[in-house]
């Protein structure tokens, strides 16, 4: 048996021969990469600099696009140097590197979307208590929290798998994840299953039936309230239930991807999905709030404008 003081690097498997298009997916990768960072780029900083939009809800709008640009980063550097490699190895530190980056984008996405959703709650539920309940300190708290939480977390299962012994190095996949080492192990995986499936159930599956809870009361105020409330519900719930229903689609493949078998899907589907929570949802988000958000879309139009 061998440690992972022992293997200086991992075997990617996901990748395959694309010939004399090779260039071309280089540079569509590309393209897609910068037009994630240059749109949540933008997003952020229209937020930041504008005063007007420095409100609870924009402030975690400004979380989610850094999340965007974090989980991006975490995969796309990699991606565009592995395609145009003729060998698909990673060494050892970028791999849990990327380990710890994809499990804490995912962790922080469900989390940011959890805290939107009670700040909706709070919007149609209880407006006259909303500037009471969203301090600027609770915001502070709650943005925190989205974010170090998630690290607190991983923390002790990134040192339990790199701890681990293991009988090989071959990832079958494009990129690394935590339950793709494990399998590797030759040595006893309990404690480490145990742990990620209690970390998993507290952060996404707690996360969810938070945004569930929440969204069950904004539905009954609106069939109990006025045509107002309804409209106003639905104009500022809508991109944010899109968002939550196009991320939990992707990061369920990828869950059932790491814990059953599924070598009966094909190999073009089943990269596609294990990349979708990692690429769609980055291209989505700012697409989504930008054209939805009216006050967002309006100061976009302007820049365009006096840009001209």
């Amino acid at each position: 048996m061998i440690n992972t003081t022992q293997v200086s690097f991992f075997t990617l498997t996901g990748y395959f021969d694309t010939g004399h298009v090779t260039n071309l997916c280089f540079f569509v990768i590309l393209a897609l990469y910068f037009f994630i960072v240059g749109s949540n780029v933008l997003l952020i900083v229209v937020i930041c600099v504008n005063r007007s939009l420095h409100e609870p809800m924009y402030m975690f709008l400004c979380s989610l696009f850094m999340n965007e640009l974090y989980g991006s980063t975490g995969l796309f550097p990699s991606l565009l140097v592995q395609i145009l490699s003729d060998v698909h190895t990673v060494s050892t530190g970028i791999c849990f590197l990327q380990v710890f980056c994809v499990h804490i984008y995912g962790a922080v996405e469900y989390l940011n979307l959890a805290i939107m959703s009670y700040d909706r709650y709070l919007a149609i539920c209880c407006p006259l208590q909303y500037n009471t309940h969203m301090t600027s300190k609770k915001i502070a708290i709650l943005i925190a929290a989205t974010w170090f939480y998630p690290c607190f977390a991983m923390a002790p299962l990134l040192y339990l798998t790199s701890r681990l012994q293991l009988c090989g190095n071959t990832i079958y996949k494009v990129y690394c994840d935590t339950h793709s080492v494990v399998k590797l192990a030759c040595s006893d995986t309990t404690v480490i299953n145990l742990y990620g499936l209690l970390a998993t159930f507290s952060m996404i599956f707690g996360a969810l039936l938070f945004i569930l809870y929440t969204y069950m009361k904004i539905l009954l105020v609106c069939f109990s309230g006025s045509d107002q409330t309804r409209q106003k519900a639905i104009s500022t719930c809508t991109p944010h239930l899109a968002s939550i229903l196009n991320f939990s689609f992707g990061a369920s493949f990828e869950i059932l991807q790491s814990r059953f078998n599924m070598k009966n899907v094909p190999n073009m589907l089943r990269i596609f999905l294990s990349l979708y929570f990692l690429t769609c949802q980055p291209l989505f988000n700012p697409v989504m709030y930008g054209l939805k958000m009216t006050k967002i879309r309006n100061i976009c139009k302007s820049l365009i404008t006096n840009i001209k």
